[in-house]
């Protein structure tokens, strides 16, 4: 097992190294990062000057080496807009969206083990029906639409949920009493549907093919109750289902923009959509590197658990 996690390790490294390409050339391909600094009335010189400061002045080659030997020691730059590290603006605000992609990937996973492992033993019933129907749903609803209409239904309309942000004293007074939860459960259930419908036809489509094999089969002519069958179905579904659930979980991490935005949430989703309205270029690229290098260290704990629910991966 340990040699596994090693030779995965060193896979993820030449990822590691792509992504920061990819981030870099992203933001530079977008078009001339001074533009967002430089005032329409500018001279040539002030220009110069600025692109020296920045460092725009140097080949492409040398701007990624440099940039990334600073990123390598924690350093993602100042953000334009206020001045501020940029590091220090991102770990305020990464808990706060690794609390609501958490909770919500929970909620998400949840129902969605429900709802598939019911559609999938009982197929072609009224259940797996509903469950489908509700599975095809989940995908299809947009993220801010839904969100709106929470917001309208029970917090304008029942006033029994707040509306926006994080409590009366925003991220820093925080807790985890009733009081803030209510906070988060808008935002958390907005966002849970998409993965809780993904993770619907996913288990369903697994179940069903588990549950029509021979070895089911094999277990109920051995005379194996209910629930030990059923244990060997979920086992041998575990590895697909995790899989899902470790890629919902990094898109939710980098794709709640919307609700947060929606929501008035501080996290990283809230900063990148403020950074592409400013042209915040250092925001912008050092949330964008820290949410992929998540999604890539993610993929691989997810890797290592399938391997360890399931050790026939391992072996192959």
């Amino acid at each position: 097992m340990l040699r596994y996690i090693l030779i995965r390790l060193l896979y993820t490294i030449p990822i590691a190294l792509g992504v920061t390409i990819f981030v870099f050339a992203l933001i530079h391909l977008s078009g001339d990062p001074l533009n967002a600094v430089v005032a329409p009335d500018a001279t040539a010189e002030m220009v110069a000057k600025l692109r020296a400061a920045y460092g725009f002045d140097k080949p492409l080659p040398v701007q990624y080496l440099i940039w990334l030997g600073k990123a390598l020691q924690g350093d993602l730059g100042n953000s334009i807009v206020n001045s501020r590290p940029v590091l220090d603006t991102l770990l305020a605000a990464v808990p706060n969206t690794l609390m609501l992609a958490i909770f919500a990937t929970m909620i998400g996973f949840a129902f969605g083990c429900l709802l598939g492992g019911l559609a999938g033993y009982y197929q072609g019933s009224i259940i797996d029906k509903l469950a489908t129907g509700f599975g095809i749903a989940g995908v299809s609803v947009p993220h801010y639409w839904l969100g709106m209409v929470l917001v309208i239904v029970f917090a304008v309309n029942l006033q029994w949920l707040p509306a926006t942000g994080m409590g009366a004293g925003g991220s820093d007074a925080w807790k985890w009493d009733w009081e803030h939860i209510r906070f988060l459960i808008l935002p958390a259930v907005t966002l849970s549907v998409i993965p809780c419908g993904i993770i619907t036809r996913t288990v369903r489509s697994t179940v069903a093919e588990i549950l029509s094999q021979e070895f089911v089969q094999a277990l109920r002519a051995k005379g194996l109750l209910h629930g030990q069958v059923m244990r060997h179905v979920a086992r041998n579904a575990a590895p697909t289902v995790l899989a899902v659930m470790g890629l919902q979980l990094g898109y939710l991490l980098g794709g709640s923009i919307l609700v947060e935005t929606v929501f008035n949430w501080p996290g990283t989703g809230y900063l990148l959509n403020d950074a592409i309205f400013r042209r915040d270029i250092p925001m912008l690229q050092g949330t964008i590197l820290l949410l992929a290098m998540f999604f890539v260290a993610l993929n691989l704990a997810v890797d290592i658990l399938q391997t360890w629910v399931d050790p026939r991966m391992r072996r192959s």
